[in-house]
């Protein structure tokens, strides 16, 4: 099977059982497509006998949450198992794995992690994950540490470049993060009582400008390779462990952007819980631990990053006293715009998140609403203030009260 042809539960388990090398002959198999993301086919296949499974995922020609009106490149799928596989050789312990892929299938077989919980849905319960920042920091920290110029040979770096160019789903980002929510688009979709907070946010020539330096910076800064879509669907997550699944936005840009955009999700959460839990002492303890593990993730991923940079930089011009340290205050200030960025596109744009989407309370959930645009354009707007970890904390705390 080798030509492309969108699979259901009866094709995906043949083709399964056609590669012969994740179970048994004999083995009794049940196949279900449970999928519930924006764009893909997600299978888990087991055999019922000896309670092993493995999930394959298969990227379709078009949107899944749009329809065939909105096509995409199949592409996407080579782009996602190679980020995985990239990141899994620096990070193997944070990252999906990858056990199988065919790129004129578009098809992925990943190692199953349904013993673990999308952390999303878990954050929208109030249940906390202590070692969450810490693994989100160093995950974040290396991958994008070893394959930057600090470590890549250049020849190397550019030709990895070239691999992962993605231009249709980096279309996609640029258009939803930087474009469509601060002008009329049909995309949008707000209610009409943040309407006045919207025109005002629009009106906001330095907020503009300081998002068009945001854009231009993603369209022309090839520092890694990065996942290129954290956000809090895209990690699974358990007691000890966390996985990161998804990446296939991957391209290489700026360190800040999925520093930043993970930092965005926390606090799209954060300010979602004043919807969701009516307790306040409850409230508290887990506006407390996402305040807490965004500390903890700025720190470890600053930390992590100079101490590779001390003992890893190739690079003879990059290994000057303090370079590192200006380099990392600027990466620092990317992620507080893009954490901005992403606060407001979550909130007006096409793509809402389920944290604030699911408020039951209409009041409630347009109070949050408001308090996400407030953040967001806070954020972008002192971006360049921020010299350290603790001042990016620090704005944060100001703000998100």
């Amino acid at each position: 099977m080798s030509k492309y042809v969108a699979f259901n539960n009866d094709t995906a388990l043949s083709y399964v059982q056609e590669l012969g090398q994740f179970f048994p002959a004999d083995a009794i198999l049940s196949c279900y497509e449970f999928g519930d993301g924006n764009l893909n086919l997600v299978f888990r296949i087991q055999d019922t006998n000896a309670q092993r499974s493995i999930i394959l995922k298969q990227a379709l020609p078009y949107a899944r949450c749009v329809g065939e009106s909105w096509p995409l490149t199949l592409d996407r799928a080579r782009i996602e198992a190679s980020v995985l596989q990239k990141h899994g050789a620096v990070c193997p312990e944070l990252t999906a794995k990858v056990l199988h892929h065919n790129s004129e299938l578009a098809v992925t077989i990943l190692e199953d992690l349904g013993h673990m919980a999308i952390l999303r849905g878990e954050l929208n319960q109030g249940n906390t994950f202590k070692h969450l920042g810490t693994h989100v920091g160093t995950y974040l920290a290396t991958t994008s540490f070893f394959y930057s110029d600090f470590y890549l040979p250049a020849a190397d770096k550019k030709s990895l470049v070239q691999e992962f160019t993605n231009p249709e789903l980096c279309s996609i980002t640029e258009d939803l993060f930087f474009d469509d929510p601060y002008r009329e688009h049909e995309r949008n979709n707000y209610p009409v009582a943040l309407e006045e907070q919207v025109s005002l946010l629009r009106e906001n020539k330095t907020l503009l400008i300081n998002v068009a330096k945001l854009k231009s910076k993603f369209y022309s800064s090839p520092q890694t390779l990065l996942h290129g879509d954290v956000h809090t669907g895209s990690l699974f997550v358990s007691a000890q462990e966390t996985k990161f699944i998804d990446p296939e936005f991957g391209f290489f840009g700026p360190i800040g952007f999925d520093l930043g955009s993970f930092i965005g999700n926390l606090l799209l959460n954060y300010c979602a819980q004043n919807g969701r839990i009516v307790e306040t002492p409850k409230r508290r303890d887990v506006h407390s631990y996402l305040l807490n593990t965004i500390s903890t993730c700025l720190q470890t991923f600053e930390q992590h990053w100079l101490t590779l940079a001390k003992t890893d930089t190739r690079d003879l011009a990059l290994q000057a006293p303090g370079y590192v340290e200006q380099f990392l205050q600027e990466v620092l200030q990317d992620a507080m715009g893009y954490c901005g960025t992403e606060l407001i596109r979550r909130t007006i744009g096409l793509a809402h998140v389920a944290d604030i989407d699911g408020i039951e309370d209409e009041t409630k959930r347009l109070a949050v609403q408001k308090q996400t645009l407030l953040l967001g354009e806070q954020l972008i707007l002192n971006a360049k203030s921020c010299r350290s970890t603790d001042d990016f904390y620090q704005l944060i705390i100001s703000f998100a009260h």
